[in-house]
């Protein structure tokens, strides 16, 4: 039987680079965005998707339902989001910092409640996060995400504390500046690799993370950045 994989935000970017990484490792796709894109997607990769977003607890469940009814299992959840929205710091509005909330930290909180009982059931599973390096190298440029990125890394170190035991992992990549962003000369130039991060190199760590090389891998913090990150 192969392994079920259930992505959010997955019509394009590096979710779409997931869902594609993971039906390459034979992986049963499930897939959610806002648009349609990942309904299109799925059927490509011979999975199911649905539009949704992870803002809505409603969606949420009914992704996890439409998981559980085409394929009867969940072995792994890979957590993606758009990005929270950005400004000058003090200008950033009450409303602002919930809606980032939402959108970054308690998506990976409410989907967990739903799919840990699963994954117990099952006797393991494991859930990745796509991040951002900004967690540890918090950002003017991207002030709501660096601070909730924090906070997901925090939640993360204790989730991996209260079911690791259970067999179910939880670890976070940190992506650099990835080529689905416009990323200037400038920007190149302060990147030791001197390139943006390439799609499928998202993917393919998500794959990683997820599978039974990684066994022994939870609670951490992946930078995948290119050596944009100067934190030891």
């Amino acid at each position: 039987m192969n392994k079920v994989a259930v992505i959010t935000a997955a019509g394009k970017g590096m979710g779409a680079a997931c869902a594609r990484a993971f039906a390459s490792a034979n992986y049963q796709i499930v897939l959610m965005s806002r648009s349609s894109e990942a309904m299109e997607l799925a059927k490509e990769l011979g999975g199911v998707g649905m539009q949704g977003s992870v803002t809505e607890e409603t969606d949420l469940k009914a992704l996890v339902d439409l998981a559980m009814a085409e394929f009867g299992r969940i072995d792994v959840l890979v957590n993606n989001t758009g990005h929270p929205p950005k400004g000058e710091l003090l200008k950033l509005t009450d409303e602002d910092w919930s809606n980032g909330t939402d959108l970054v930290l308690m998506n990976v909180i409410r989907l967990a409640r739903l799919v840990t009982p699963i994954m117990e059931e099952q006797g393991g599973g494991s859930m990745v996060n796509i991040s951002t390096f900004a967690a540890f190298e918090p950002s003017l440029s991207f002030p709501i995400s660096s601070v909730m990125r924090t906070a997901l890394a925090s939640y993360t170190k204790l989730y991996a504390q209260e079911y690791g035991p259970k067999n179910i992992r939880m670890n976070n990549i940190l992506p650099g500046f990835i080529e689905s962003y416009p990323v200037t000369d400038e920007i190149k130039s302060e990147i030791p690799l001197g390139r943006p991060g390439k799609l499928n190199e998202i993917g393919e760590t998500a794959v990683f993370l997820a599978s039974d090389s990684a066994a022994y891998i939870t609670g951490e913090n992946l930078k995948v950045d290119g050596g944009i990150t100067r934190n030891i």
